[in-house]
């Protein structure tokens, strides 16, 4: 687990240094030179509570999202195809997927949504990304 550590400090590289807190369970794979990994890039670790499953609730939210979403209806072939994969699927999420909490905002479009129009008046442009799994619409100039 250690140098699974040490791989992601390097495949985040510039933005490694953006993370200040890593936040995990109790799991005994977690050793101490695990933590020590990211105190050495002045990442704080901080260990769920003990006998709280809802404690990270957010994360188990997103990994339930992405796996119903893209990971589980596609064949992933390698480290780098993921990779190439969750980016696209990460960039989708937080610049165009409506989210409920948040009025069917982005969580990267802080504007109220456009306004409904008749869809027979106007023209909808279907954009298709991480390999045609997902469709973005917008509309057509």
């Amino acid at each position: 687990m250690t140098q699974q550590a040490r791989n992601l400090i390097m495949d985040l590289g510039d933005r490694g240094s953006r993370f200040k807190v890593l936040i995990r369970d109790r799991d005994t794979k977690y050793t101490v030179m695990f933590d020590g990994v990211f105190t050495a890039e002045e990442i704080e670790v901080l260990r769920s509570p003990p006998g709280a499953p809802r404690a990270n609730a957010h994360a188990e939210c997103w990994v339930r999202t992405v796996r119903r979403e893209c990971l589980d209806r596609m064949l992933i072939y390698n480290p780098r195809h993921l990779h190439v994969v969750l980016d696209e699927y990460v960039r989708h999420y937080n610049d165009h997927r409506p989210h409920q909490g948040r009025a069917q905002r982005p969580p990267n479009r802080e504007a109220s949504p456009p306004p409904v129009v008749d869809l027979a008046t106007i023209r909808v442009h279907r954009r298709k990304i991480v390999d045609g799994m997902v469709s973005e619409y917008s509309q057509a100039a």
